[in-house]
């Protein structure tokens, strides 16, 4: 069994991915418990891989709503390298979304591709860029489904309620739309928030009674699940890990 470091583990739904495929996952710190990355150091050779997703506002479609979006923590992404830098694993993923930086660590060659929730088997269309770390620049061969549903629900996002927010581009305050449908791809800013939290943990591949012992406030659970990786992705990750890993292992 692999010993997994998890970084940036929010309420641990990329953890759940993995142990679920087999991992064995240790948590490190996270603001949303009181942590802080800046001052984790983890020890050298002790775990075999590291993941994680540092906080992603930075580079996302809602700094183009909200310009301060993610300014308050920064950029997170160096705390993530230099973390595995420490603790010197086999193999690193990091999960962001597409405008984020891919991350750089001495020793490791990165493989990144882009893949969406609904393309793994998931309900939504959030997109990630997967980076994967390996001495050797080994590619994550996430399988994707031949046949998928056409009509993708709209991702989850750590906002509250379902009411699309324009993107003004070029001025004109259009709404940004993806693909030929002009289907809005975020469910997160504006309206209902309790009546959407069975909807939410839904897209995010979570039973309706996931968190409902948790101490946090209908707010605070929405921001929780909508940081998070969907289930169907994290295990999709998680999956072509373990394959990569035993391709290695066996030459």
């Amino acid at each position: 069994m692999s010993l997994v470091l998890s970084l940036f583990p929010g309420i641990g739904l990329l953890d759940r991915a993995f142990e679920l495929e087999g991992f064995c996952v240790v948590r490190g710190p996270d603001l949303l418990w009181g942590g802080d990355i800046k001052r984790f150091h983890p020890p050298a050779g002790v775990f075999d891989g590291v993941i994680g997703g540092p906080p992603c506002q930075l580079w996302s479609q809602l700094r183009h709503i909200q310009p301060n979006a993610g300014k308050k923590h920064g950029n997170l992404i160096p705390e993530f390298e230099r973390c595995v830098r420490e603790a010197s694993p086999s193999w690193f993923v990091m999960e962001n979304v597409r405008d984020a930086p891919i991350p750089h660590v001495d020793g490791f060659e990165v493989s990144a591709c882009l893949i969406r929730d609904v393309w793994v088997g998931g309900e939504t269309m959030r997109l990630r860029r997967i980076s994967f770390g390996t001495p050797n620049g080994r590619a994550l061969p996430i399988e994707q489904l031949a046949l998928h549903r056409p009509d993708p629900e709209v991702s989850a996002l750590a906002g509250g309620g379902d009411r699309l927010q324009p993107v003004a581009i070029g001025g004109s305050g259009k709404p940004k739309r993806y693909g030929n449908s002009g289907k809005r791809t975020a469910l997160g800013r504006g309206g209902r928030i309790v009546q959407d939290l069975p909807k939410r943990l839904r897209l995010q591949g979570l039973p309706e009674d996931f968190l409902a012992d948790a101490p946090f406030t209908a707010r605070g659970k929405a921001a929780a699940i909508g940081n998070g990786v969907p289930l169907p992705m994290g295990r999709a990750i998680a999956k072509a890990v373990r394959r990569a890993l035993e391709e290695q292992a066996n030459g």
